[in-house]
């Protein structure tokens, strides 16, 4: 059984990390259920283990942690839904590579219930879009833009940290940062793109979508 959490307001970050430890480690010890848990925070950075110092454009804008979790410099603040994901990896078949291509299935199909096409790319880790909106590229191709983050970190074949979808956030908050390393293409929200969406409409869309791209075990 996968537990749901939705919190109300804004979550402490730090607060959200001492948790999802604390519930990584009953879950490998088999005294918890698996939880998937839905929070929004306010404005902040996150370092994931690859973080680059210069890619901190704007180090006093807003508070900075450190993520131990894969990946780069996030954002996170309101208007984002943050999922974070605590599974039992080694339940479920002891393939990182694949768990993640499960969060990214997870992210795509999310999208799909809003009639958007997430992609992935080669190269670059997260979710992104297609602008057909914008003038082409330098080099004549379509821009494309981030709608959604992840990195994840195990800790007795338990994940926990997941993923972060942009609802409606300040997209001016990601200036602060080279979000993820990547430099050459921007960042974007549902709202950005002209669909009326809300959290709580992602938050059910995630729900619904969750089956499919993580099935059940055994316990």
């Amino acid at each position: 059984m996968v537990e749901w959490i939705i919190s109300d307001g804004l979550t402490d970050y730090e607060a959200a990390v001492a948790l999802m430890e604390k519930r990584a480690d009953a879950i490998a010890r088999g005294e918890a259920d698996e939880l998937i848990w839905l929070v929004e925070h306010p404005p902040l950075y996150t370092a994931g283990t690859s973080a680059k110092i210069e890619d901190l454009v704007d180090p006093d804008r807003f508070p900075v942690h450190e993520a131990k979790r894969g990946g780069q410099y996030t954002y996170h603040g309101p208007g984002q839904r943050v999922a974070y994901i605590m599974l039992d990896v080694g339940k479920r078949g002891r393939d990182v590579r694949a768990f993640v291509n499960q969060i990214e299935n997870w992210i795509i199909a999310t999208l799909d219930t809003f009639n958007l096409k997430g992609e992935r790319r080669d190269g670059r880790v997260g979710v992104w879009v297609i602008r057909t909106d914008k003038p082409l590229g330098l080099n004549g191709a379509p821009q494309e833009d981030k709608i959604a983050a992840l990195g994840i970190r195990l800790r007795k074949w338990v994940s926990f940290h997941g993923l972060s979808i942009n609802v409606e956030p300040d997209l001016s908050h990601f200036t602060g940062i080279v979000p993820c390393g990547i430099s050459a293409h921007g960042v974007t929200s549902l709202v950005d793109l002209g669909l009326p969406v809300t959290l709580d409409d992602v938050d059910v869309a995630l729900r619904q979508t969750f089956d499919l791209s993580f099935p059940a075990v055994d316990t």
